[in-house]
């Protein structure tokens, strides 16, 4: 669910080529979007948190197992560019941060695997999955029952889509996107969003209205300056990334949620390395792990109960 749009491919230095070792930073059961998630979202407002939750993680040999014979490293791709708790970078500039970023390093460090990470573009890593260019992809990709046709998923939180638009708007809780009809409405391009904007923007001319117009962005900074500015109407993305970015920056207010998903690890279809994952993913969740990183982020309203291999769309 994540964005971002060119196909910038480039290796990291601090990620590069990493050992289970060394993998610590240097510096959407389903949550109820109530209170809770509102005062997450504002105790992640500060700055961008850096406590180190993943390095201590050591490896499990049951999950380990459980990898094909002669897996030692992969190769993961990952879209930067986004705002906390999705994926960023620490203030040098080049180091890799975000709630993504500690879940990947995790589950390496359970499977005791070496990780290469590169940088794609968000609507660029699920296609290249197929041709392996990547062995999985990890950018907040909900899990959808068109995508389930062709990716392989293991889930690790539950997060979704929601809006937010400028604090004047009059706009309130959206539940049916007629009431988006003839409005702009802003959001990433490849996403789960553009596809539901797309899809369902008969029902404003079947019901004899105009159509909303969905304007695309590679970059949330770019989304939000659009709404900043009166050139669009509303956003619609990520339930976590609206929070943080409401708490961040003022002017702004959260909608509401509209409908909540699985997020998981992407991978080719038929690919042998899901049980490991879901295996790593559910020892991070017994060992604590898993709720100090959703702490860390602001985000336990997406926590999860177990990890699931390729589970059908949420319906909600």
């Amino acid at each position: 669910m994540r964005t971002s749009t060119r196909t910038r491919l480039r290796h990291f230095a601090p990620f590069a080529l990493i050992t289970s070792a060394a993998l610590l930073l240097s510096a959407c059961g389903s949550g109820s979007g109530g209170s809770a998630n509102a005062a997450d979202a504002a105790a992640a407002a500060d700055k961008v948190p850096t406590t180190d939750v993943v390095s201590a993680v050591h490896k499990d040999e049951a999950a380990a197992r459980l990898l094909p014979a002669g897996v030692t490293g992969l190769k993961v791709a990952v879209s930067v560019g986004g705002t906390p708790p999705g994926t960023t970078y620490l203030d040098d500039g080049k180091t890799l941060t975000g709630q993504d970023v500690d879940f990947t390093k995790a589950v390496a460090n359970v499977l005791g695997i070496r990780l290469k990470v590169e940088q794609a573009g968000f609507e660029a890593i699920l296609p290249a999955l197929d041709s392996g260019k990547y062995d999985f992809g990890a950018s907040n990709f909900g899990v959808t029952d068109e995508r389930r046709r062709t990716i392989d998923f293991v889930t690790y939180i539950n997060d979704g889509q929601g809006f937010a638009t400028r604090e004047d708007s009059d706009l309130g809780k959206i539940t049916d996107l007629t009431q988006l009809c003839g409005l702009n409405v802003a959001t990433g391009a490849g996403t789960t969003f553009e596809a539901t904007l797309e899809k369902n923007k008969h029902l404003c001319t079947d019901a004899g209205k105009k159509a909303y117009k969905v304007q695309t962005y590679g970059e949330p900074s770019a989304i939000w300056s659009s709404v900043q500015q009166g050139r669009s109407d509303v956003v619609m993305s990520t339930i976590n990334g609206l929070r943080y970015a409401v708490a961040h920056q003022p002017g702004l207010k959260f909608l509401n949620e509209y409908h909540r998903l699985d997020v998981g690890f992407a991978f080719k279809k038929g690919t042998k390395l899901a049980p490991a994952f879901q295996a790593a993913v559910n020892k991070l969740i017994a060992d604590g792990t898993y709720e100090a990183i959703l702490k860390k982020w602001g985000t336990t309203g997406s926590a999860i109960a177990t990890s699931r291999i390729s589970p059908p769309e949420l319906k909600n």
